[in-house]
Parts: C-alpha cells; sequence; structure tokens
C-alpha cells in the first residue's frame, strides 16, 4: 500500500482538531506546571543543606512528598484523581478534564529540575549579592533566578516534551487530543492510518520543542 493511499482516507478536520486539543492541553498544563513548580523548587533550594534557609526537617519532608509524586506512573494519577479532576474542572473527560491531573503529575518533577538548576549557581554570586544587603527575594528575583536561566530554559522544555507524553496517556480516559485519536480509532479500530500520522505528529511535536528550547539555551547561556 503506497504512502497517499494510506493518508486517503483520513478525516484531516478531525486530526486538526485533535492537534489543536493537544496544543492546547500542553500550554495551559505547561503554564500551570511552571507556576506552581517553580516555588516548589526556589522552596527546596533554599531550604536545602547549606543554603539561604537551611531547614533540613522541612526539606525532608517537601523533598519525601516530591520524590513519591514523581513515583506514581501517570495512568494512576489520572484514575485516582478523577474525583478531584470532576470537582475542579467539572468534568474528568476532555481536554479540561486531562489538566489537573497532567500538573498534578508534572510539578513535582519540575520542582526537583528547578532545585537542581538553582545548584548549579555560583555560590559566590549569592554571597556577594548577600554582602549587599538584599533580601531573600531580592537574591532569588535578581541573582538566582537569572544566573539559573539556561537551566531553568532546559527544565521547561524537559517538561513540556514529558506533558506531550501525558497528553497522550490521557486518551486512555478519553483525555482528547491525538492520544485520545490513536487509541480510538487507531488501535480500537485498527485503523493503521490515523496511529501512524498521529505518532508521526507527536514526534514532530517533540522534535520542535527540542530544537526550540535547544537554541534558547544556547542563546541566554552566559558560558
Amino acid at each position: 500500500m503506497s504512502m497517499i493511499a494510506l493518508l486517503s482516507g483520513l478525516n484531516w478536520a478531525e486530526i486538526g482538531e485533535a492537534c489543536l486539543a493537544t496544543l492546547s492541553m500542553l500550554s495551559v498544563a505547561l503554564g500551570f506546571t511552571v507556576l506552581l513548580g517553580l516555588p516548589l523548587g526556589v522552596l527546596l533550594f533554599l531550604t536545602g543543606k547549606q543554603q539561604l534557609h537551611a531547614k533540613p526537617g522541612v526539606y525532608r519532608v517537601l523533598s519525601v512528598l516530591v520524590n513519591i509524586f514523581r513515583s506514581l506512573p501517570f495512568i494512576i494519577v489520572l484514575i485516582v484523581l478523577i474525583p478531584l479532576t470532576t470537582v475542579l474542572a467539572g468534568t474528568s473527560l476532555g481536554v479540561k478534564g486531562a489538566i489537573p491531573p497532567m500538573v498534578v503529575g508534572c510539578t513535582p518533577f519540575f520542582a526537583r529540575l528547578v532545585e537542581i538548576a538553582l545548584r548549579e549557581v555560583d555560590h559566590g554570586v549569592v554571597e556577594a549579592t548577600q554582602a549587599m544587603g538584599a533580601s531573600t527575594w531580592q537574591v532569588i528575583w535578581h541573582t538566582l533566578l537569572p544566573e539559573a536561566r539556561s537551566g531553568l530554559i532546559a527544565a521547561i522544555t524537559v517538561t513540556a516534551i514529558v506533558l506531550v507524553d501525558f497528553t497522550a496517556m490521557a486518551g486512555v480516559i478519553g483525555g482528547g487530543g491525538l492520544g485520545d485519536l490513536a487509541i480510538r480509532f487507531g488501535y480500537q479500530r485498527f485503523q493503521t492510518d490515523v496511529m501512524v500520522v498521529t505518532v508521526a505528529l507527536l514526534v514532530v511535536l517533540v522534535q520542535a520543542l527540542q530544537i526550540s528550547g535547544d537554541r534558547l539555551v544556547l542563546r541566554y547561556s552566559r558560558r
């Protein structure tokens, strides 16, 4: 079977809608993940050993919670959070129903990447900022985050790619997007053409995210 014959029977309008749904899930979930994960990662860094506000007890509790949520398979998170998702989004299906578990599943992962990026900042630069009388907030906003910018961009890139994977898995519970299309038509109805196209589109999306992220890292890297 030629490629033209394989693709001739596709409903491109439906595929286009699935692409938009995937991009919508990705953008909204990534926004909330960064919004929640960035301060959590900063808090992990600040309370860590030999940091600005070292609190071993607080750090251990936060670290254990982050590790627990990171270790949960996303498919389990999807199912367990159905009641909470229904309360927050009004439904557990479609794009709205997929976003809350995606955020819950990825925020701890992103927070840990933020902590690692902040640890790469030269401690001498932080000490110099403190010596000039800067408050903790000023140290974070004017020193830590700018100095860790390339690492944070790389962390966002990796997180975005993980979220693409989550959008595909969300199709298991009718989350919409390319994953849902692949499961309903490619797997359940044995439509090979749909499966091939959806997988190809997901690969293209991941490559586009990676290339864009790498370019931004190179652009803002100070090394």
